[in-house]
């Protein structure tokens, strides 16, 4: 039998690597940006083009490369960072792999010009997927310029399922606002075609207000700082009251590297119970400095994942620092014993505005009437129930003797519409003998199968979407201006991806006028949005372009149409809430509506509407 393995080319492996290393032009920008840190550069610059597709440019005024160096930086787990495999404990540079130049060589088309300080001359190194195609001396300023075009030019399914330009510009700028608040102490610029954005070296509290400065103001951070032999944490908190509810601010950050970690995020949220609304999260922006050996970060290529050996020990770290912020700040509330009483009616003065005297008699009991106070209740004892004989006579008994069933609730539904979740032969109108509601979350009633459980946000849900796609089917949208104008402020991300879906709101009906720097006017609304907030539904639109799973202008297989998108978010907005009391018509409402629809068991996302329980299933959960 002949031999069959082979060891792959250095350029296969090269695009092997590319998959998980660079997952888009925003990949490219944070290694490359780190490798300038990690030369010691404190300007940096940043060139992009077609949001990254045409040219990636990355300028720094670092250490430079050698003629040798140059060339061998683009060879695979070729590095200057570590030397031997107990380095990788004690790391304090963003890169080590040596994986990045060879991955972003081998699906572009790369420039380099590096000089270093004691060189009297540069080099200029140009390597077309993975193949060297020049090396000469150039003239160019000490550190290095490197030049990433046509991303992907030989990988043609990862450059097709790029997503559109403000998409991926947008993903630029979040990383862009990563790499900047992690190092403050550096000058960082980017130019994308459209926008300039320049953020000169500055302390942690200021390079958060120059990054955010349109939707963030510095008293709205509290101060959290603890230093303890096993963790330094220093950082800022928001105040409970600025919480968020779309986009909240929240970067980890250890020893100068952004990271992910479910645990310590859970620790900070925990110690806002109580204080924000469910559905809101606060910003934070925390630094860790812990001793390099007791984390890992050699998890996965981006290295934004990060194992930390004492994370148990670290939790009541957190939680008391940030708790201890909230208090020391007045950020939680708290009552004051010390001060006046407050006057009953503050419009009263002297011994008016005084409590009334209660005054004190020994001799009373409140469970011994008086005589005539006695024969004045027994007098009026039987017109105390007329109300209630007369108005509930009919649903709830007075005495357990006469009680008998309460009425049903019947639902008309819709001509010829019957739903698979009541069986075959029952209509989808017949619903149980009583309606009620659970944890104000939930609607409960019963079927012939059993109980129904009803999710009251995702049924209103779909109840909004649907009539919001008729009216757009039958092109009946019609704008309404509003008379007081609503302004709204956008950053870099939602600008770029207004961009792209401006032309689309306005033939949904919004009207967006621009006023100055980063604030725009809400002049016009669909007059179909009646309940939801204007300001809302755009933003949640233009945070729903920069997702990955949304393509605009596109209506294949699983991805919604621009016309789609705005009904769903204009039906989020207005969509009941989960903890919203609801009456009993409003109930009945929303189970008619929702089953006089198509579809009523998914909403437009996929997610179950409601569940049923049948006998079976009950029998089972109380068995012993």
């Amino acid at each position: 039998m002949s031999d069959i393995i082979r060891l792959l080319p250095d350029s296969v492996a090269n695009q092997i690597a590319a998959g998980e290393v660079i997952q888009r032009p925003a990949s490219v920008i944070k290694e490359l940006v780190e490798n300038a840190v990690d030369a010691g550069a404190t300007d940096i610059r940043i060139n992009v083009k077609d949001a990254g597709k045409t040219l990636i440019q990355v300028i720094d005024n670092g250490c430079g490369m050698s003629e040798t160096d140059v060339r061998m930086a683009f060879e695979r787990h070729a590095t200057s960072k570590i030397r031997q495999a107990d380095d990788l404990f004690t790391l304090r540079t963003m890169g080590f792999r040596g994986e990045a130049l060879p991955s972003i060589c081998a699906i572009s088309e790369v420039e380099v010009r590096t000089r270093t300080a004691d060189a009297a001359i540069g080099t200029r190194l140009v390597i077309v997927g993975s193949k060297v195609e020049t090396q000469e001396p150039c003239v160019c300023d000490k550190g290095t310029c490197i030049s990433v075009r046509k991303l992907f030019f030989n990988v043609p399914a990862r450059r097709k399922f790029l997503k559109s330009d403000s998409v991926e510009l947008s993903n630029i700028m979040r990383e862009f606002e990563r790499l900047a608040l992690v190092n403050n102490n550096i000058r960082l610029s980017i130019d994308n075609g459209s926008r300039t954005l320049d953020l000169r070296a500055a302390t942690f509290r200021l390079r958060i207000e120059d990054i955010w400065k349109n939707n963030l103001k510095s008293e709205q951070l509290l101060p959290v700082e603890v230093d303890t032999s096993l963790v330094k944490i220093e950082g800022f908190v928001s105040r409970p009251e600025f919480a968020r509810r779309r986009n909240p601010l929240q970067f980890l950050i250890v020893n100068g590297r952004n990271m992910r970690h479910p645990y310590f995020h859970k620790a900070v949220m925990s110690c806002y119970d109580s204080l924000i609304a469910t559905d809101t999260q606060p910003c934070y922006f925390l630094k860790f400095t812990v001793d390099p050996s007791s984390i890992d970060v050699n998890i996965h290529p981006t290295k934004n994942e990060i194992k930390f050996e004492y994370e148990q020990q670290i939790w009541p770290i957190l939680v008391s620092a940030v708790k201890t912020s909230l208090g020391k700040y007045s950020a939680v509330p708290s009552i004051d014993f010390t001060v006046d009483a407050i006057p009953l009616n503050p419009l009263l003065s002297g011994e008016q505005a005084k409590a009334p005297d209660s005054g004190f008699h020994d001799g009373y009991n409140p469970f011994k009437a008086s005589s005539s106070r006695q024969t004045r209740v027994d007098a009026n004892w039987e017109s105390l129930y007329e109300g209630v004989s007369s108005g509930f006579g009919d649903r709830v008994a007075v005495s357990q003797e006469n009680a008998g069933p309460l009425p049903a609730l019947t639902i008309e539904p819709a001509a010829g519409k019957e739903s698979g979740i009541f069986g075959g032969d029952r209509n989808v109108g017949e619903v149980g003998q009583m309606c009620i509601q659970f944890a104000n979350k939930y609607i409960v009633t019963s079927t012939r199968s059993g109980l129904l459980v009803i999710d009251q946000h995702r049924a209103h849900l779909r109840i909004l979407y649907d009539e919001y796609m008729r009216e757009v089917e039958k092109m009946d949208v019609v704008s309404q201006s509003v008379m007081f104008p609503e302004r709204i402020t956008l950053d870099q991300g939602q600008q770029a991806a207004l961009d792209e879906v401006s032309s689309d709101l306005h033939r949904m009906g919004f009207g967006l006028e621009y006023e100055s720097g980063s604030d725009w006017k809400i002049t016009a609304v669909p007059a179909m949005l009646r309940k939801g907030d204007p300001k809302d539904v755009i933003l949640r639109i233009l945070d729903s372009v920069q997702e990955d799973s949304v393509n605009y202008g596109k209506d294949g297989a699983g991805e919604f149409s621009i016309q789609q998108r705005v009904a769903l978010m204009m039906a989020r907005s207005a969509s009941i809430r989960r903890g919203v009391r609801l009456s009993a018509d409003e109930m009945e409402h929303i189970i008619s509506s929702l089953f006089s629809l198509p579809d009523p068991s998914l909403t437009p996302s996929g997610n179950p509407v409601l569940v049923t329980l049948d006998e079976k299933r009950i029998s089972s959960m109380l068995t012993i």
